[in-house]
């Protein structure tokens, strides 16, 4: 069987890639390992830059985001207990974000894609690509216990950092930056804490109060990389959470019934280039934000937008200049993104050496961010996401 496009994955990446192919008429098959309920409970970000909702509302598949979705037109950030308020929305013109969990992106996109004839095969085992510098590459995979192989004319791998389309690439240059901490991160059924996102810096560590819903929170406390999940009980985390608040709004923290609880590490991470022939790489197997910014699934979003775009010249005018550069143009927008992630990260959390030197530049930075309206705008346009 021949297919023009092989997309590996079926996260938001490879999801979004294929929906947007068969606007235009371009057909492919999505090649995932999981089953798919394992991918639709994958708990993941929840803050869609006005990009990713614009390329949501190009394939169609808004109408339950925008039903759903809260918009935020600012985040609030909270040093040492006293709370600052941002207005992303007109520091820069009119930009806001939408809160919509990356869990119910992934949910909309495979109904939308099963829905239109969009073939996903899910448990599909031992992928394995073949001769991508050809103009004719394989893709070879396990289904139900028979080997099956495909040819196409294009792999885009959207795999994820662990995913067999960055191990196939010949010459990658891998460039990393690990944090000494992780995010414990919780989903509990209660009422948030603010109308928009809390950042907090404290000397105890960072925190995040976010949201899914008006009844689902979704928060976080910075922790120890050595840290494990039975380190922390519900309580103890509640705790935490409230001091890191400090005591003005460890009052507005609602608790509720814990029904997720996980630890993230943090990293940075990206893979250059991003193609080699007939293959190319989107999403978190090219690379990975530290989640400070909220950047990991709209960059996977943009990379998407920049393939597509590519393949749908290549098909309807014969032009393969786009495919041709795709990788400089993501990247270019991935390093600015990768630099804000790390300097999010770097001014709020907490490092061993917050009483030394470096410790009281991070603090100074963000008190000058946040007393700057210069500051305030740069981070603004950052987090709403720069222009594609």
């Amino acid at each position: 069987m021949h297919v023009p496009v092989i997309i590996i994955g079926s996260g938001p990446a490879g999801l979004l890639l294929s929906h947007l192919l068969h606007v235009q008429g371009i057909s492919s098959v999505i090649l995932e390992r999981k089953s798919r309920d394992y991918v639709e409970g994958r708990i993941r970000a929840g803050v869609l830059e006005m990009g990713t909702v614009g390329l949501m509302e190009r394939v169609g598949v808004d109408a339950r985001m925008k039903k759903e979705g809260i918009i935020h037109g600012g985040i609030y950030i909270s040093l040492n207990g006293k709370r600052t308020h941002v207005n992303i929305e007109e520091l820069t013109g009119g930009s806001t974000v939408m809160v919509y969990g990356q869990t119910e992106v992934t949910k909309d996109l495979i109904a939308a894609r099963l829905a239109h004839g969009g073939e996903i095969i899910f448990d599909a085992e031992d992928v394995s690509l073949h001769d991508i510098e050809s103009d004719r590459p394989r893709v070879c995979y396990v289904k139900d216990g028979n080997p099956v192989e495909l040819t196409c004319d294009y792999i885009a791998a959207c795999d994820g950092f662990h995913g067999v389309g960055r191990k196939t690439m010949p010459g990658v240059k891998e460039l990393e930056k690990v944090y000494p901490f992780g995010w414990l991160g919780i989903l509990a059924h209660a009422k948030p804490v603010a109308d928009e996102l809390i950042y907090a810096k404290h000397g105890r560590g960072f925190a995040l109060c976010s949201m899914r819903s008006e009844t689902v929170v979704r928060h976080y406390v910075q922790v120890p990389s050595s840290d494990k999940i039975e380190d922390w009980s519900d309580d103890r985390f509640w705790d935490e959470l409230r001091t890191r608040l400090g005591e003005e709004d460890a009052e507005l923290v609602n608790e509720g019934e814990v029904f997720e609880k996980s630890i993230a590490p943090l990293r940075s991470f990206v893979a250059e280039p991003m193609q080699h022939g007939r293959l190319f790489l989107a999403g978190d197997a090219a690379h990975i934000v530290p989640p400070t910014g909220a950047k990991g699934l709209n960059l996977a979003a943009s990379d998407v937008h920049y393939l597509s775009e590519a393949l749908i010249a290549k098909y309807k005018n014969n032009r393969s200049d786009l495919l041709d550069t795709y990788s400089d143009t993501a990247l270019a927008r991935v390093w600015k993104a990768e630099r804000f992630s790390w300097w999010m990260t770097s001014m709020l959390h907490t490092f061993d050496d917050h009483n030394q030197f470096e410790g009281r530049i991070r603090e100074a930075e963000l008190q000058y961010i946040l007393s700057s309206k210069a500051g305030l705008t740069t981070l603004s346009e950052n987090y709403v996401g720069l222009p594609y």
